[in-house]
């Protein structure tokens, strides 16, 4: 894979972008609860109304024509037969959620509603209908419509109810079922993540010489964050062949992106650039001009006219990792996922002013981690360094202060919350 000139930090990011959009992941369709945190790959649409029937909003009595009523029997939540029909003077004793008889005007809801024993022949007439037991008869106040639901009134059957490249968010699947869905039709890009680096050790305290992977548990919630789903992936040793086997394996087994932590430099133990060479890769983006984070790219395997999964090469120290996880993979997998914008977080400010010390680098744009105030400033939290991810936990955002930056604004990238 032959070097690229290296690329702004602004045209990398649209890069990443435009190649997802090319890309889109395939549908598919999955239970609703393996759906939360993917996209929406069709409009949601209602197969049923909500309320599915006219129901009853309080207990109490459903009533017909003008008061007083004879209460004629009891419907209780869960019947799938409608009851018979009210006549004016008419009621039925009914629960919260249960269909309203036709004829129904309004319920009286028990608070309410006053009771009393009935007699005389059409009350005993009705007594005899009902088995032979004392007939009741309700008093109270009514607004026509009152505590009944109308089928529909909420959600008309065939109504689109959310957009298609919506989140699907744990109130989205209560709506989704309640609407009659048993299944959703999403885009969740697979993403495989390969941390590579003899050094790197996986659990308890590091070693002279070793040192924690915090790269490899950072980026699955980094892409879920993005609408995508991490699989398989794994430690990769630093020879060419390991190289050559995961990428191969991570492509075999469908993955639409392929993270590769650590080798995306252009030192003795970095092999990625070897093994895209050897498998034919098309570069899109080789070195971005940002700091930290300059050694990062993206290829992609296949045809031109028709990619196959894309390599996105990560810096080994995790915050430059990070910086280029929101550069490349970041707007990547928004896109595959069929969002609608490279920044998964919608309805935050995009741009405020930065408070404090702020050094520009006279050639690179600089991500800088920054606590936003009161939703109006944005203020450096430090600790910067390529390999500590101790400013970003603290931060809400980075800051992206291209070369020159005079302030007092600058745009922000969201991180995930």
């Amino acid at each position: 894979m032959a070097g690229e000139a290296v690329v702004p930090w602004e045209a990398a990011r649209e890069a990443a972008w435009g190649l997802g959009v090319r890309c889109l992941a395939v549908v598919g369709h999955v239970e609703l609860r393996e759906a939360i945190g993917a996209t929406l790959a069709a409009d949601l649409i209602a197969l049923v109304g909500v309320p599915a029937y006219d129901a009853a909003a309080m207990d109490g009595y459903a009533v017909a024509g003008r008061g007083p009523w004879l209460v004629r029997g009891r419907v209780l939540a869960g019947v799938t037969e409608r009851p018979g029909d009210l006549r004016p003077g008419e009621a039925v004793e009914i629960a919260t959620g249960a269909p309203v008889p036709g004829g129904t005007e309004a319920v009286v809801p028990y608070e309410a509603a006053l009771t009393e024993e009935a007699g005389g022949p059409a009350d005993d007439a009705i007594a005899g209908a009902a088995g032979g037991g004392a007939v009741t008869r309700v008093r109270g106040e009514i607004e026509p419509g009152r505590h009944v639901r109308r089928s529909g009134e909420d959600t008309e059957p065939g109504a689109s109810v959310l957009a298609e490249g919506a989140v699907v968010t744990p109130v989205a699947v209560g709506l989704a079922a309640s609407l009659g869905h048993d299944t959703l039709p999403v885009r969740r890009p697979k993403v495989g993540i390969l941390v590579s680096g003899d050094e790197i050790t996986d659990t308890g305290l590091p070693v002279p010489g070793q040192v924690r992977d915090a790269i490899g548990p950072m980026l699955p919630g980094l892409v879920a964050w993005a609408g995508g789903e991490a699989v398989g992936g794994g430690r990769v040793r630093d020879t060419f062949a390991d190289m050559m086997s995961a990428l191969r394996a991570s492509a075999d087994a469908g993955a639409d992106v392929i993270a590769v932590c650590g080798a995306s430099s252009k030192g003795p133990a970095d092999h990625l650039r070897d093994a895209l060479a050897t498998l034919g890769a098309t570069p899109v983006v080789d070195g971005v001009a940002c700091r930290p984070g300059h050694p990062q790219l993206l290829a992609h395997l296949g045809e031109p006219s028709s990619p196959g999964p894309v390599i996105v090469g990560l810096p080994g120290n995790p915050n430059a990792a990070l910086v280029a996880g929101v550069t490349l993979l970041v707007p990547l997998v928004a896109a595959l996922a069929g969002r609608p914008g490279p920044d998964p977080v919608g309805g935050l400010p995009t741009r405020l002013p930065v408070e404090g010390e702020v050094r520009p680098h006279h050639r690179d744009t600089r991500l800088i981690a920054v606590r936003v105030a009161d939703g109006t400033v944005a203020r450096p939290v430090g600790h910067d360094r390529p390999g500590s991810l101790r400013g970003a936990a603290m931060a809400d955002a980075f800051a992206v202060i291209p070369p020159g930056w005079r302030g007092p604004s600058a745009r922000l990238v969201w991180l995930p919350m």
